[in-house]
């Protein structure tokens, strides 16, 4: 996304700090086919591709309804809501992943979106994963050279053997997202997205990641967090986002938007 001036007014306390990211009235709508099954469905797709005729069942869906917001070099943000609220979507459109249907983003640098399914290389070993992950997130080779051992030891994942030298696909679920958060944690960031990528590491590794994400902070980097742990939002982050249908419900410091949410989901 083009890096450009937007006047907004300033949230308390950042009015002399430069903002990384503007979400400017944002909506996205994206398209979900409907499923079909039965025999020759793939031949008939192909007709409809052919005859230029929409995909039956296919239905619009609103995801991202004018969100606005600005954040700030060295803040740490998270996103909260309920499942398919649009904290990922949102998050995707910042990263330039997502176009944006209406409404505006910019951002200062290049953010850096890690999720759960981030693209690492299941048949590859570990080791390659790290050296291609790290030339992925723009370091030199020599930069990976560098810093292979501190992104393993950072990972723990060869605690309990030389799991590095394995494929991915013999990892579980949390040694992989310990492993993604490793690589992308390396370097500084401008603008880092972190999409569900911790809740499957340990309480030890949380706290590792937590004391990396006030690191990265400190560079003068912006970290948003998406979070099905309310406990990890108010731990980490300063600020967040409370998004629901599609909509930004709150915006303000993490420990109050936290119990407003909470005390929305008790009621419903």
């Amino acid at each position: 996304m083009a890096e450009q001036t937007l006047t907004t007014a300033p949230a308390p306390g950042t009015a002399d700090r430069e903002p990384t990211v503007v979400a400017d009235d944002v909506h996205i709508t994206y398209t979900v086919n409907g499923a079909r099954t039965g025999k020759g469905s793939a031949t008939a797709a192909l007709g409809r591709i052919f005859a230029r005729r929409a995909t039956p069942g296919a239905r619009k869906v609103h995801a991202v309804k004018g969100v606005s917001f600005a954040a700030y070099r060295g803040e740490a943000i998270g996103l909260i809501g309920s499942n398919g609220s649009g904290k990922s979507t949102l998050l995707k459109a910042v990263a330039g992943l997502l176009p944006v249907n209406r409404g505006s983003i910019y951002t200062r640098g290049q953010p850096s979106l890690l999720g759960v399914n981030a693209a690492l290389m299941n048949d590859l070993t570990g080791e390659r994963n790290v050296i291609l992950g790290g030339l992925a997130m723009g370091m030199t080779r020599g930069e990976v050279a560098d810093r292979y051992d501190d992104i393993v030891d950072f990972s723990g994942i060869n605690e309990k053997g030389d799991f590095i030298s394995l494929p991915m696909r013999t990892y579980s679920s949390g040694m992989g997202a310990r492993l993604r958060f490793s690589i992308a944690a390396a370097k500084s960031h401008d603008v880092l997205l972190i999409d569900e990528a911790l809740s499957t590491g340990d309480a030890r590794f949380r706290r590792r990641s937590q004391e990396r994400i006030d690191e990265l902070r400190a560079e003068a980097g912006t970290v948003f967090l998406v979070s099905h742990s309310n406990s990890t939002i108010t731990e980490t982050c300063d600020r967040a986002l409370w998004l629901e249908a599609g909509t930004l419900r709150m915006d303000g410091p993490a420990k109050e938007v936290v119990a407003a949410y909470e005390a929305f989901t008790k009621k419903g």
